[in-house]
């Protein structure tokens, strides 16, 4: 951008510099004044930056300046949520030093924190069976959606996750039991009030897997509709996970 805006300048200058050749009259007598009896202007002497191209440097100068700033403003956003992460952490950790903090609910590193429960967003990628397993060796389960809060919160925390659409996460809902009865891995019934699936899902599709879809994963929203992001996939297929467990108490000494 800097070398756009130095390229700009020199047009600039090339364009509105006098001309040096094609004079009636000498320069030094110019100078000196030697015409000044003429009232006059002598058109083969003016020299006018045609309006296209005066347009056109404009335009380029501002689209240089306009890049310049959404640079900057880029670089600060990024840099924004990076301390904002390291000043929640260091937040935390300050909390549990404070006299009487021993005895407060918390999360473990690496979860999150919400309406009092800890969450955790795995990086890895495994079956749907094999993610339960795993979210029940630290005491967890597969998360099941309660409120319209929770899943607006999980859908937050996975705009900021993802990185593709595809890089979605098992949560604890299956229809494995019985076609088409999606139940929640503590035995509960999937709410009519609370779906949230994508557009046109669930299709059970049978393309990858003959026996069909009966796992679900949250993603991004399909077809723009806010929070509707379930999907349901073949429960063989490898994906992250949103793991759930209640705020953790320190043991009593």
């Amino acid at each position: 951008t800097q070398l756009l805006l130095i390229v700009g300048q020199i047009v600039l200058d090339s364009l509105v510099a006098p001309p040096t050749s094609g004079l009636t009259c000498p320069v030094v007598c110019w100078q000196e004044g030697e015409a000044a009896g003429s009232h006059h202007e002598n058109p083969t002497r003016t020299s006018k930056v045609p309006p296209v191209k005066v347009v056109l440097l404009v335009l380029g100068s501002l689209l240089a300046a306009a890049l310049v700033v959404i640079c900057r403003l880029s670089t600060h956003i990024v840099q924004i949520k990076a301390n904002l992460q390291s000043l929640t952490e260091e937040n935390n950790a300050l909390r549990r030093k404070l006299p009487g903090a021993e005895d407060e609910a918390f999360c473990e590193d690496g979860w999150v924190r919400f309406d009092g429960t800890c969450y955790y967003f795995s990086t890895n990628r495994l079956s749907w069976e094999e993610s339960r397993k795993s979210c029940r060796e630290p005491g967890a389960e597969l998360v099941t959606v309660d409120t319209r809060e929770e899943q607006y919160f999980l859908r937050s925390v996975l705009n900021r996750k993802m990185k593709t659409f595809d890089d979605m996460f098992w949560i604890g809902l299956t229809d494995s039991l019985e076609e088409g009865r999606w139940i929640w891995v503590d035995g509960s019934d999937l709410s009519e009030s609370l779906q949230f699936w994508s557009q046109k899902e669930p299709d059970n599709w049978t393309g990858e897997n003959p026996a069909g879809e009966d796992c679900v994963r949250m993603g991004m929203e399909g077809g723009g509709v806010p929070m509707k992001n379930w999907y349901d996939n073949d429960c063989t297929s490898a994906q992250k996970r949103i793991c759930e467990k209640k705020l953790q108490r320190p043991k009593k000494k």
